[in-house]
């Protein structure tokens, strides 16, 4: 007795079975170097401190300025280059919608059709004239099975693709976030030395006012008169200077919180100080916090992605294993005719069995660009910890500075009284007072440039640590959103909270 055929269904699952069993291509491995995971910097902890609060993820609020909190709050709503960076995401988020496709049959295609026929036929023994409709309709499916892992390589490289950009979004919200306050501190000090510059001038201008007197009674010569002149009008020319930086100044920081270019009146110009804490607060050892920098993260899981693409690229050195079938009716209005339905399955085997060097090339490319990002991301993290402790020193360093400057600036101011003490007794000429005005002025700037660097110092630390990564709010505001809706379904993938920190494969659980 003949066998009877394997039916269609056991094959077919057989094969499912079978599918995904083998991923071709390198796992990914972290390319991290041991130094990192006990990297200490004796700089970090000299200008650091480990404390709960404020958190860290909102490193700003040491400086305790309500118009800092607000004008950041404000650059987070409506700067572009973070809405960029968010629109970013979601395409990363419908990329990996599109990888995920491809667990699923890549064919599923119905189709109909009717057709009209109209056939005159001469000559011969029966001519003969018709006309008639034919109608059919049919399924037809194609499924390439994962056997290589081809499909799930892509999957796992468009996931890692998703996390570094959300990854990404981190970074430019850490840059923003210190760019503003940098912005926002260097803002300060120019209407600082403003308003240093505008103090000199009024001194140098009671000297002149003196010398003048002097000069036209007869007590004194021209020369303490133009000298004092000379002073007063040199400093008097700085002050237009420093009042463009001022406004180039608001300028900017006015087009990071998102609005045109305006002099931002609702901001008063600061009387005092701008605030100088005196060290960093960490929650965490600088290693830990090196390794959470979103860029460092982005890097890491660029590698990820890559390593994937080694295995999509082997897998075109191997057959492709597919399932067929179709379904088809056809029925005709032809007097005699038959319709028919036909139910088509089976296999199909597809191998490029003589373009090796093509795809062999290919998979060497892949492996290139894998090796280069793995030597980017070791570099990228030498860089960070470099900034980190620079920024370190350079806050130690200005701090100190700072504290000297300070003295130096007083005792200028006291040395400027006595020597208008003693001109106006007649116990010293006008040269000690030209030469004092001109040291103050030089100190009290010098005090102000010092004491914003030990600033910008410490809001680079905190950057190069990568503080300030968190954001609560959805990565698309909603005025965005709505628009894009209106344009296109996206179903729910705005709706979806973004994770809240990205992180390699090899961290994530799999």
């Amino acid at each position: 007795m003949p066998s009877s055929p394997v039916p269609v269904w056991i094959l077919l699952f057989g094969a499912i079975g079978l599918s995904g069993c083998v991923q071709l291509g390198p796992d990914f491995q972290s390319p991290r170097e041991g130094w990192i995971e006990h990297w200490n910097s004796p700089a970090i902890e000299q200008a650091s401190l480990q404390h709960p609060q404020p958190d860290f993820r909102q490193w700003w609020q040491v400086f305790a300025d309500p118009t800092l909190d607000a004008l950041i709050a404000e650059a987070d709503a409506n700067n572009p280059s973070l809405e960029i960076a968010g629109l970013r995401v979601v395409e990363a988020r419908a990329q990996l919608g599109i990888a995920l496709s491809g667990r699923y049959p890549q064919l599923q295609q119905g189709r109909a059709d009717s057709v009209y026929f109209e056939r005159h036929q001469s000559g011969g023994r029966n001519p003969q004239n018709s006309h008639f409709w034919e109608h059919s309709a049919g399924f037809e499916i194609g499924w390439e099975l994962d056997f290589w892992g081809r499909f799930s390589r892509a999957i796992e490289s468009a996931d890692a693709a998703y996390f570094a950009a959300q990854a990404n979004y981190e970074d430019v919200l850490v840059l923003l976030r210190a760019q503003v306050a940098e912005t926002y501190f260097t803002l300060r000090t120019s209407e600082a030395r403003l308003r240093i510059a505008r103090e000199n001038a009024n001194r140098q201008k009671r000297s002149l006012e003196i010398t003048e007197r002097l000069f036209k009674s007869g007590d004194t010569g021209e020369l303490d008169f133009q000298q004092a002149k000379t002073q007063y009008l040199g400093t008097l020319s700085t002050i237009p200077d420093f009042e463009a930086q001022v406004a180039r100044t608001r300028n900017a920081l006015a087009v990071l919180i998102g609005r045109p270019p305006s002099p931002l009146t609702e901001l008063p110009e600061q009387q005092g100080l701008i605030p100088l804490p005196d060290r960093a607060v960490l929650q965490d050892v600088p290693a830990n916090l090196l390794l959470r920098r979103p860029d460092v993260r982005a890097a890491e899981l660029a590698v990820a992605a890559q390593s994937a693409l080694i295995g999509v690229s082997e897998a075109d050195l191997y057959p492709s294993l597919s399932l067929l079938g179709s379904i088809g009716w056809t029925a005709t209005t032809l007097d005699g005719a038959s319709d028919s339905f036909d139910l088509v399955a089976g296999p199909s085997l597809v191998w490029n069995l003589f373009d090796y060097g093509r795809i062999k090339n290919n998979v060497r490319v892949q492996d290139a660009r894998l090796q280069q990002l793995i030597e980017a991301y070791r570099d990228g993290v030498r860089q960070a910890a470099r900034e980190a402790d620079d920024a370190a020193t350079g806050m130690t360093k200005a701090l100190e500075s700072e504290g000297i400057r300070h003295e130096a600036a007083l005792a200028a101011m006291r040395s400027l009284e006595l020597a208008n003490d003693q001109y106006l007794e007649g116990f010293a000429d006008f040269q000690r007072v030209l030469d004092a005005q001109r040291e103050l002025f030089q100190q009290q700037e010098s005090y102000l440039v010092s004491r914003n660097d030990a600033v910008l110092s410490l809001i680079a630390l905190y950057k190069a640590l990568g503080g300030g990564w968190y954001r609560a709010e959805p990565v698309i505001d909603p005025a965005t959103r709505e628009q894009m809706e209106q344009r296109t379904d996206w179903g729910g993938l705005l709706d979806e909270p973004p994770p809240t920190q990205a992180s390699p494969p090899s961290e994530q659980g799999e």
